[in-house]
């Protein structure tokens, strides 16, 4: 049995830390978006009196990895056989696009892709496995869902599917070849008001609005917004150069993903990414476009079209919600 999937990458169009567990994690108040940028997964599985599990890793980032157990992917397979108590021989092959400690998921967007993957082989039912994600990885459970956009809250693994059915902006990302540590980021981390919580709150379900009722990124691209990006700038010349160099762009949507390191902004057509792409290219940084990572489930309730269609927030503000 053999089946293919792309996993992923993900960015964080929203992210504010709302509190801290006694277990040390923090939750958040976030709104994933899936993008066409990620890795990919082959994956064969049979049946077998012993489990083996095998991983090779390829791609420009997969020589920088471990292909052992101590790689999601593998321990994600072991997860899936020890819930169903079933043994087989798993080899996978993972083409690597997506950096590690870039605030991209790539680790956890690969886990899911192993999980789902499995499911498809073995005929299970994925849902059965999102609290086995959870354990995996905060991030993994985004990945287990089909829509492009999803709000997170708790530590990212409560999770409400948000229907994007009208066009969408492009994205320009510029990963500085720097990865930032997740747990160093929190520990810098001071925690915000309940006032300034309340607020960031608001602003998140109006971003939701807006994205629900396909305004255009003019009325919304106020309402970015990363919690982390001061526990991150001030530390760190690479992300903090992008920024300044994206601000000489006159690009106002701007924004990093997740704890860092990579920066993405948003743009209303292709010319206008590629053209971004062109200025901010040098030989200390990776700058690419792409599009929003489109679901069946998207697509089903709206344009197929990924990239932004214009018109002006007057002309479409009679959505209700």
């Amino acid at each position: 049995m053999k089946t293919t999937r792309f996993c992923p990458a993900k960015v964080n169009l929203f992210l504010e830390v709302t509190g801290k567990r006694p277990d040390g994690y923090h939750e958040l108040a976030t709104l994933f978006a899936k993008i066409n940028f990620g890795d990919t997964l082959v994956l064969e599985a049979e049946p077998a009196e012993q489990t083996e599990i095998s991983l090779q890793l390829t791609g420009p980032v997969g020589p920088m990895l471990r292909a052992d157990e101590s790689n999601l992917a593998c321990r994600a397979a072991k997860a899936f056989l020890d819930y169903f108590h079933l043994r087989a021989k798993i080899n996978m092959q993972l083409e690597k696009h997506t950096p590690t400690g870039a605030g991209l998921g790539g680790g956890s967007s690969d886990a899911a892709g192993v999980l789902l993957a499995l499911c498809e082989l073995f005929k299970k039912d994925k849902n059965l496995l999102l609290n086995t994600a959870a354990k995996l990885g905060a991030d993994v459970p985004v990945f287990m869902y089909e829509e492009t956009f999803l709000k997170g809250e708790g530590i990212g693994e409560k999770l409400t599917p948000v229907p994007a059915p009208g066009p969408l902006p492009w994205l320009v990302l510029v990963y500085p070849n720097t990865v930032v540590p997740t747990k160093g980021v929190f520990a810098r981390l001071k925690l915000p008001s309940q006032e300034e919580i309340l607020t960031n709150r608001s602003n998140l379900d109006k971003l939701i609005t807006d994205i629900r009722c396909a305004y255009p990124l003019a009325g919304w691209k106020h309402l970015l917004f990363n919690r982390l990006e001061d526990c991150v700038v001030p530390f760190t010349n690479s992300v903090r150069n992008v920024l300044r160099d994206l601000r000489k762009t006159n690009t106002d949507a701007v924004l990093m993903s997740g704890s860092g390191s990579t920066v993405f902004a948003l743009v209303e057509t292709e010319k206008d990414a590629k053209d971004l792409v062109n200025k901010l290219q040098n030989e200390e940084r990776i700058v690419f476009s792409t599009t929003f990572h489109r679901s069946l489930k998207d697509e089903n309730n709206g344009n197929k079209d990924t990239s932004y269609g214009g018109g002006s927030p007057k002309s479409v503000r009679q959505c209700n919600v």
